[in-house]
């Protein structure tokens, strides 16, 4: 007995292409339908069909042919009538319009595949198929999806062809969550959940819609797993980072006797891109060549060349190009991007001019090449660089060259130049508004940085973990950076699902640090689920400025326990840490452990913080001895540190070399004259401060006025230009003010 069940896949009413909520009528089909031609019902929200067995359907035949098979039943049945043989079969006539219906869509034309399917009087489930893979396949997955659920409503049954489609079209979209988990629970409702196909089909769609959980409990579960699904799994802990646990994946594929291809030696090689796992790459390598896909496949030889200049083996990376008989245009591109991304730029261009005999280069070279010339600063490189973009025509619908332009002007300080990429580009894109972000960061206009996050937020461009982390940088270096900014970038991070991102969370740090809530940067740091080196430096360097010493070296002292290796720039904040709060004793022991424990080198930033340290302590003479050994016997600040400690201690002998190192270094500073000046003033040689304050007037030097903001009720007082004689009475008075914020 058939009884009536809802379909679950039902989407909302204004979700359907409006030519279908009129054109379609109602049909009633099995494995094989036919479509009314005279009903013009519109498509109800909520359909119901009988139950999803196949029922018995009679061929609908002609009445000459009717009339024959009704004499056959009362004649003999050794009487034949042959007109019947003259109807062409139902199936065959179905097969050969689902040819021409497969060779449309096959061409790209759409048009003549949906006209071709409406003009059908009767359709089966391959016709479905066809309809969906091929909508899906050009960018049209609403109306694909929307045939699917057409064909469930019809009571077609699926096979494990559409449900593979179906889930590949959801797991490409974005939003289309809801719908793949509906087609899981029709799966498991049809009892095909053990289909080895369509299991795999799941555990794909779930891995790219980020649910690596579900997809490898799915992946666990399976009785039977075949060489497309481990490559799933491979890319799924690949694209998460989870490299030991893709190791420990490649050797349960081995156990299981599956054998890898091309592809999953691939992905293994791209999670070995560390110099952690540089060893385990190499022996990968071994085994690669020894089942012979390093000769026969050129993905896995240029992913072998990827994998040796990511972990700076550079021999090894020309050595694996070279072993490559057939010079292609990827094995080039690898190359030269790798010497770019090496800082090599002789050898970059000489392989890019020696590529150009064999093939057109592509986006990747120019992309490594303008990215060489934004580290360099070479903007006559970039220049050139550009010039050949214009020339071969990567300039137009490349959106990564384009980026790459605005970029690398921005970072060579032609800002200009990079606003005038900017605006040339058609088509403003999130990558192509973050570069100009970035750029604008780095060139330090802030304002401007505001502007285009508003400018993405007005014109409906996509914002990433790439533009907030840029917004809140811009807010943790702008001296009008406040708490309610700040809150309100943050929102609306959450709000799009950035909040827990590692870019995003550290900025945030330093943002919050910015305006004095430390805090609220331990609150987002302490809900990191896993932070890293960078995560820690942030919240270190958040504590330092605010100086809270002693908490900035346990934050230090939890992340060593962790099993993380701090860098140069922690080292740099801890130092800075152990300066503001008086930390002589720690500061030295973690400065001198850099060499001794961690094999850093420290550089002039580490040996200025560390001369403070001293200087502040009143340990001038290793102070000074400890100038001596700095690269390039110290800088400026290095020297200005110490001669304002000497001011404090009167060391009179320390002091006067110490303005001497200064005024060689820098003659042109009038900050250097002024403190020279008020050093002498303070062990009561005048005429010397004042001859010193005379040759400063005459080389005409002037110093930057210095700004002091305070927020008072989320405005901002600027107290820089409040008349000394009113202070005393704003101080009282602050709440009434009318501040302008500019």
């Amino acid at each position: 007995m058939s009884e009536d069940v809802k379909v679950i896949l039902n989407p909302p009413i204004h979700s359907y292409p409006k030519s279908y909520l009129t054109s379609k009528g109602a049909r009633t089909c099995s494995s094989m339908q036919m479509k009314s031609t005279s009903s013009k019902l519109r498509l109800p929200l909520v359909r119901t069909v009988t139950t999803l067995t196949e029922k018995i359907h009679r061929p609908v035949l002609s009445s000459a042919a009717a009339a024959a098979a009704a004499a056959t039943t009362t004649t003999s049945s050794s009487s034949l009538v042959l007109e019947s043989y003259l109807q062409p079969h139902i199936n065959d006539t179905i097969y050969a319009k689902n040819r021409t219906l497969d060779s449309y869509i096959k061409s790209g034309n759409v048009t003549l595949a949906q006209k071709l399917f409406d003009e059908m009087s009767m359709c089966d489930v391959v016709t479905y198929n066809l309809m969906v893979s091929g909508l899906g396949k050009y960018g049209i997955p609403k109306q694909a999806l929307y045939y699917y659920y057409e064909m469930v409503s019809l009571g077609i049954k699926e096979s494990p062809s559409t449900f593979s489609s179906v889930l590949s079209i959801c797991s490409s979209q974005d939003g289309f969550l809801r719908q793949g988990i509906q087609v899981h629970c029709r799966i498991i409702k049809l009892g095909c959940g053990s289909n080895l196909f369509i299991r795999t089909s799941l555990v794909g769609f779930y891995m790219q819609m980020g649910c690596f959980d579900l997809g490898f409990s799915l992946f666990d579960e399976m009785p039977e797993r075949n060489l497309a699904t481990w490559n799933l799994v491979l890319r799924g802990f690949c694209e998460l980072g989870r490299f030991h646990e893709l190791l420990r994946v490649y050797h349960e594929m081995k156990l299981d006797g599956v054998h890898p291809n091309g592809l999953s030696f691939c992905y293994l090689i791209r999670g070995c891109c560390n110099e952690k796992f540089f060893y385990e790459g190499k022996q990968l390598h071994c085994h690669i060549i020894k089942v012979g896909w390093a000769r026969s496949n050129i993905f896995v030889a240029n992913a072998l060349v990827d994998f040796y200049s990511a972990c700076k083996s550079l021999n090894d990376a020309r050595k694996s190009f070279e072993s490559i008989k057939v010079e292609d245009v990827i094995s080039w591109n690898s190359i030269v991007s790798v010497y770019a991304d090496c800082g090599l730029l002789f050898e970059a261009v000489e392989l890019f001019y020696l590529m150009q005999f064999w093939g057109k280069p592509s986006i990747r070279s120019f992309v490594a090449l303008l990215h060489l010339s934004s580290l360099n600063g070479n903007i006559l490189f970039g220049k050139q660089i550009h010039c050949c973009v214009l020339k071969m025509g990567f300039d137009i619908g490349s959106f990564h060259v384009q980026s790459a332009l605005i970029d690398m002007y921005g970072k060579c300080r032609y800002i200009e130049s990079s606003v005038s990429a900017f605006e040339s580009v058609p088509k403003k894109t999130t990558q192509i508004c973050n570069s100009l972000m970035t750029s604008l960061l780095h060139c330090g206009i802030v304002y401007d940085v505001f502007e285009m996050y508003g400018l993405m937020v007005d014109e409906g461009i996509g914002l990433d973990e790439v533009t907030f982390s840029t917004t809140l940088k811009a807010l943790s270096v702008s001296e009008f950076a406040s708490m309610d900014s700040c809150r309100l970038v943050h929102c609306c991070a959450m709000k799009l699902g950035f909040g827990s991102d590692i870019a995003v969370s550290c900025s945030l740090i330093d943002a919050y640090s910015r305006c004095g809530h430390v805090q609220l940067s331990k609150k987002v740091f302490e809900q990191l689920p896993s932070p890293n080196v960078i995560c820690f430096t942030s919240i270190i360097n958040g504590l330092a400025q605010n100086g809270l010493g002693r908490e900035c070296l346990r934050t230090f002292e939890a992340m060593i326990r962790k099993g993380l290796e701090p860098d140069k720039v922690t080292f740099l904040c801890v130092l800075t840490g152990c300066s503001h709060s008086g930390l002589f004793e720690e500061g030295r022991l973690i400065f001198y452990s850099m060499k001794a424990q961690y094999g850093i080198c420290p550089a002039k930033e580490h040996f200025s913080c560390m001369v403070d340290i001293l200087g502040r302590a009143g340990l001038l003479d290793e102070a000074e001895e400890l100038t001596q050994k700095a690269p390039g016997r110290g800088d400026c600040v290095m020297w200005t540190s110490l001669l304002r400690s000497c001011r404090i201690y009167r060391n009179e002998i320390v002091g006067r070399r110490a303005a001497k190192a200064l005024l060689e270094l820098d003659p042109e500073d009038f900050s250097v004259y002024l403190q020279v000046s008020n050093f002498y003033s303070d062990i009561g040689e005048y005429e010397s401060s004042m001859h010193i304050r005379e040759l400063a007037i005459a080389r005409k030097l002037t110093r930057e006025i210095g700004r002091s903001f305070v927020e008072v009720n989320n405005p901002h007082i600027d107290w820089s230009s409040v008349q000394n004689k009113k202070t005393k009475d704003i101080r009282h008075q602050t709440s009434p003010l009318t501040v302008d914020r500019n």
